[in-house]
């Protein structure tokens, strides 16, 4: 006797194409839905919902990022 579940008859491929159709199907409109893009009401650029905008730095009519300012680049660890 087999000790787990043994498949009496194989799986054909429309029926395997049908289940992975129906996941991703199912997938990807689980990921459309997750992603809100909201218009930026001081720049207009696109930007995630609740979220700063990259673009201006504001986020709710505050000014959050100081874009002004320049990052500088981290080449070597000070010791």
């Amino acid at each position: 006797m087999a000790k787990h579940a043994v498949p009496k008859k194989k799986t054909s491929k429309a029926r395997t194409k049908r289940r992975y159709g129906s996941f991703k199907t199912k997938t990807l409109t689980k990921l459309t839905n997750a992603i809100h893009l909201v218009t930026c009401p001081q720049c207009g650029a696109k930007a995630l919902n609740h979220t700063v905008c990259k673009q201006c730095g504001k986020y709710r009519g505050r000014q959050v990022l100081n874009m002004n300012k320049k990052v500088s680049k981290i080449t070597k660890i000070k010791a």
